[in-house]
């Protein structure tokens, strides 16, 4: 039996910023040095950040991370160092890994299986590795892969396990998160373990970047499947734990027609000093609707603050959506960093108004009104003689919500803070959201929530909080847009524990109208919805990035053609 003190930098990378993360690594680096580890570990593409998109298209971009690289190479000493990188070798670029020890490079791993779906397009700009280096690290067998090779069953880890007898496997990611995809990872990994009797080491980076949010939640398998170690969920960390492995496996050179292993030796020599014991660290397990409220505060945090935003500024309504991104925003933020802003019309009710009020005091937010209908008659009196002998309908209700979205504009313009819109995924999909009014601004914090999931983070964070920060009337009181006399919800959509599943199985399972009415649901329901959400895809292109939560966000992950004469079959 062998052991190996192995830590993982859990870390918090940003795309493009070389400087910032490259002192990030070596800042770890020197922990990991004081800790007495013997190889360290950092995500995916830590030095470029991940996705560094087209900016794999500029070649000084590609040296520049090169260059970026050997200032951690000055820095590593006797610690072995696995960092993921942009690697190019005639004029082709790679998603890789370099092993550094000693400073200097001992090897490099190119990802072999380059994901091309959902938000992934790792294919138009990298091209796949084809050898599988295996290193000796303290006498140990160590085949290191990249975030997607480990997904293979008969991938990059069962060749570096059976054919390259490898010990220990480090599979280093950027994976992004959505709702209780852990529990995929964790099957994964559990069947690599088991299926080639060998120790998983899963590292995947944590941060927001534009829609994605990583979670980092790193783990550790033994030989056996069993999950000894595991990181925290959207937060930094530095992992550390002593692995003991059983005697080692021979290694050998052995050349196959599709593949290359290959040795390099960087120690023969077991570790045996001896050393004190590596830090205990608690792993507290998040429900879902605690995971994905943190998922939400992570990715408006990180959105804000590495686009040099300080302050945000919030159109609050007194419903249950504003109130969810305003409290998001608190928590991500401060609240010395959020502006509320309660903008009445003629059909704004007392009760809106004292449920906006009651928020921003129980948030210690700042609340600004600013009455809106002037404004809202000026554009009337303007357009008297076009609307002349048209009743007041759509156009008129619309008004009112851009008067609004360009108040919030100008003063977005005028003091630098940063629009978060209040829009969510039930209302994107099928339309009901006016263009260039509430889908005005920088960032859609719950974008990619359904509204009956925002009810549950509410009741969420409201257990969490001393007291209810959210008032109990807006919890309560009937969805409305208010924007004509008595308007509700319902009278445009149907019930939203009806149109939130049917909008699951559509948008994010692709179900086709068969599949979707086999389930239940009103033939000519199913037809009004689906039809909706086809007809609204030019506004959602038009929306601006929010937080990923679900399998399937609007944008990348569903890149539905504007111009689609495609419709659902049905009797």
């Amino acid at each position: 039996m062998e052991t190996l003190r192995l830590a993982i930098a859990q870390i918090n990378c940003t795309v493009g910023d070389l400087i910032g993360n490259t002192q990030k690594i070596c800042d770890y680096i020197k922990r990991a040095l004081e800790m007495e580890v013997d190889l360290l570990v950092f995500p995916e593409m830590a030095i470029p950040g991940y996705p560094p998109e087209d900016l794999l298209h500029k070649p000084h971009f590609i040296q520049d991370n090169l260059d970026y690289l050997q200032k951690v190479i000055r820095h590593t000493g006797d610690i072995t160092v696995a960092v993921g990188f942009i690697d190019k070798k005639d004029d082709k670029i790679y998603n890789a890994v370099s092993i550094i020890h000693m400073n200097s490079i001992c090897g490099v791993y190119h990802k072999v299986n380059l994901p091309n779906y959902s938000v992934f397009d790792e294919v138009r700009y990298f091209s796949s590795g084809s050898s599988y280096p295996i290193f000796i690290i303290k006498g140990i067998n160590v085949g290191f892969n990249i975030c997607e090779d480990i997904w293979k069953l008969n991938g990059p880890t069962k060749i570096e396990s059976q054919t390259g007898n490898a010990n220990l496997i480090v599979n280093i990611s950027a994976s992004p998160y959505h709702m209780e995809k852990w529990k995929s990872r964790i099957n994964i990994l559990k069947k690599q373990a088991i299926n080639n009797s060998v120790i998983v080491v899963y590292a995947n980076m944590v941060g927001g970047q534009d829609e994605l949010v990583f979670d980092g939640h790193s783990m550790i398998f033994d030989q056996e499947g069993n999950l000894i170690k595991q990181g925290k969920q959207f937060k930094e960390e530095l992992i550390i734990t002593d692995l003991e492995i059983k005697k080692p496996k021979l290694s050998f050179l052995k050349k196959l027609k599709n593949f290359r292993i290959e040795r390099i030796i960087i120690s023969k020599t077991p570790s045996s000093r001896k050393k004190y014991p590596a830090p205990e660290t608690e792993y507290i397990p998040l429900d879902t609707h605690e995971e994905v409220y943190n998922a939400l505060i992570l990715g408006t945090k990180d959105y804000v603050l590495k686009n040099n935003f300080k302050k945000v500024i919030i159109g609050l309504s007194g419903g249950i959506d504003s109130a969810l991104t305003c409290v998001v925003a608190v928590d991500a933020l401060g609240c010395e960093n959020v502006l509320g802003v309660f903008m009445p019309s003629l059909f704004s009710s007392i009760e809106s108004h004292n449920d906006a009020r009651k928020l921003a005091n129980n948030l210690n937010i700042k609340l600004t009104i600013i009455p809106i209908q002037k404004i809202f008659i000026s554009y009337l009196s303007t357009l008297k003689k076009e609307f002349k002998d048209f009743p007041f309908g759509i156009a008129e209700e619309n008004i009112q919500a851009r008067i609004r979205g360009n108040i919030l504009m100008a003063l977005s313009n005028k003091f630098g803070y940063l629009v978060l819109t209040t829009g969510n995924k039930s209302e994107a999909s099928v339309g009901y959201a006016t263009l260039y009014g509430d889908t005005a601004g920088g960032f859609a914090v719950i974008k990619d929530v359904p509204k009956t999931l925002i009810y549950d983070l509410l009741e969420y964070r409201n257990k969490k909080a001393e007291f209810p920060i959210i008032p109990k009337n807006i919890l309560t009181k009937e969805p409305t847009a208010e924007l004509r006399e008595n308007q509700k919800d319902r009278d445009s959509l149907p019930p939203y524990s009806s149109l939130d599943p049917i909008l699951k199985l559509y948008v994010e399972e692709d179900k086709s109208f068969d599949e979707i009415i086999s389930k239940g649901f009103d033939k000519e329901m199913v037809l009004n919805i689906t039809n909706m959400v086809d007809k609204n895809e030019y506004k959602r292109r038009q929306s601006p990035p929010g937080v990923k939560v679900t399998p399937k966000i609007f944008g990348k992950d569903r890149r539905m053609p504007i111009t689609n004469k495609y419709k659902l079959k049905y009797d």
